[in-house]
């Protein structure tokens, strides 16, 4: 025991005298403005329940570029469209990796994912696999009827709810999770094609949701790592815990392919899981190879990347339409005239759907599914707006605030998707990181590899869940008393969930054909 304190104690010196050097030396270094650090943590304190909130308080005081010492690390925040461009785009290559985290270690299988692999070859070929059999548009094109019976599936599930009080989330997970599972396993991994509720989606909805949490959980041990043995939050321990959850799910699917249960082969296409064991078997030495633990690392990023962020922007997308009946409506009439009310909307038809794209973008810009992007590191010094970024800080775009500013917006706050029509703020902003207003997926080198596909199942589940259904609220609740708080997280989640009415109103054919 007196050992052990005597440890602590020189942690504690060693971390003091460091504090005291780095308050020394902020000034002297030109580092950007920010709040005076305390000693020790640094400016964690200053983080609060929900970071995204208290990081655009703070830039609001100290401007669109922030210094934060957290612990040993300094963090710089971009909190503006222009400094995020300086990052992404002018200094892109010397930001194109992740720094170290508890996440990407005790979670994602040790770095070994596309999402926290550090910049090289070995994440171009990862990610370059996923773009080819995943992301092209010939694999979305090739795939287009999956993602169309599915969200079929989904629709005769809530034509089918009758008076019953429906949990969206639940459904959409349901939905996106086959969609997904079908393309890159071959099979549904959950229900039996009816749109039911199922109890293990619901656990693997709580697992992903999980992940999110923990992933966006500022760890002491991450910018203390004298401190990181001692897991003060119980960070770590949640995260092995889930890890071990999360294995097993995947070492089923895998043994469930090597069995012989799944089928190989979708509609004359492989599946991607079986041409990922093919590189893994490959013999001739000529190609890439990977090991179980990439592939299950590969998968997991897509399972949960690909299905909470998108079911969490389709709920809020549904809930606003709620508290704006005259957008939903005009929204229906939009598809009733291009569509009808005697079939589905289709991928096809979205691109005639101007009203509706405006309404998918101006989610995306008050509800981004990443309130902060994934975090990136610098690999040598640089100048951003003549302050210097020393090497090894963590870069955090601040893509909740950008999509608020209103130097940029018009009522930052308010849902109002003609902003992106003709003739309003922003017609011609898209959301692929070429316009740094908008930014939902990032920029550069890192912009989310699924952007494609997200976009493609948001715009279509939206689109669907407009033209089939008008909603009510469960319990009588209006409209305007909606609960429409966040859920701080990796992804940002609705504190409560969205429990409504659906009420068909097409064709009645619509919701029984198969």
């Amino acid at each position: 025991m007196s050992l052990l304190i005597l440890f602590i104690y020189a942690c504690i010196t060693a971390v003091v005298v460091h504090a005291l050097l780095n308050l020394c030396t902020r000034h002297a270094n030109r580092l950007p403005p920010g709040p005076t650090p305390w000693p020790i943590v640094g400016n964690l304190p200053h983080l609060g329940q929900s970071p995204h909130r208290s990081l655009a308080a703070l830039a609001t005081k100290y401007g669109p570029l922030i210094h934060l010492r957290l612990g040993f690390i300094d963090v710089v925040v971009a909190a503006s469209a222009s400094v995020a461009a300086q990052f992404l785009k002018a200094h892109d290559a010397n930001f194109a990796s992740r720094p170290p985290n508890s996440g990407a270690k005790h979670i994602a299988y040790n770095y070994n994912d596309m999402v926290f692999e550090p910049y090289g070859p070995r994440w171009r070929m990862l990610r370059k696999l996923c773009l080819v059999h995943l992301f092209s548009n010939k694999a979305l094109n090739d795939f287009r009827h999956i993602r169309q019976e599915e969200v079929a599936i989904l629709t005769r599930a809530l034509g089918g709810a009758g008076q019953s009080i429906v949990q969206l989330d639940k459904l959409l997970n349901l939905c996106i999770s086959n969609a997904l599972s079908r393309v890159m396993l071959g099979k549904r991994v959950f229900g039996d094609g009816s749109g039911g509720e199922d109890p293990k989606a619901d656990e693997f909805k709580d697992m992903a949701a999980e992940v999110q949490v923990l992933a966006g959980e500022f760890n002491i041990g991450d910018f203390i790592p004298a401190l990181d043995w001692l897991d003060l939050q119980g960070v770590t321990k949640k995260m092995k815990n889930l890890h071990t959850r999360l294995d097993s799910f995947l070492n089923t699917i895998l043994e469930e392919h090597k069995t012989g249960s799944n089928n190989s082969r979708v509609s004359g296409h492989n599946h991607f899981l079986s041409m990922l064991i093919s590189l893994k078997d490959d013999a001739d030495g000529n190609g890439p190879k990977l090991s179980d633990i990439e592939i299950k690392a590969l998968l997991l990023n897509l399972f949960v990347a690909g299905t909470d962020t998108s079911f969490n922007t389709v709920e809020w997308a549904i809930a606003e339409l709620i508290r704006h009946p005259k957008i939903l409506k005009q929204a229906q009439q939009e598809i009733d005239t291009v569509v009808g009310q005697d079939r589905l909307v289709t991928e096809l038809d979205i691109s005639q759907l101007t009203f509706l794209q405006a309404i998918v973008k101006e989610t995306f810009r008050l509800h981004p599914a990443t309130p902060l992007s994934l975090p990136r590191i610098a690999s040598e010094n640089c100048e951003i707006n003549g302050y210097n970024i020393p090497k090894g800080s963590t870069l955090l775009t601040h893509v909740w605030a950008i999509a608020r500013d209103p130097k940029i917006w018009t009522d930052p706050l308010k849902f109002q998707p003609t902003r992106f029509l003709p003739g309003g703020e922003k017609p011609n902003a898209d959301v692929k990181g070429n316009d740094f207003d908008l930014i939902p997926f990032g920029a550069g080198r890192r912009i989310c590899a699924g952007m494609s596909l997200g976009v493609r199942m948001v715009q279509l589940l939206i689109a669907t869940l407009v033209q089939a259904f008008d909603w009510e609220l469960a319990n009588c609740l209006e409209p305007e008393n909606l609960n429409m708080e966040e859920a701080y997280g990796l992804a940002l989640r609705r504190a409560e969930p969205l429990m409504v009415h659906p009420r068909p109103r097409l064709s009645p054919h619509v919701y029984t054909s198969g």
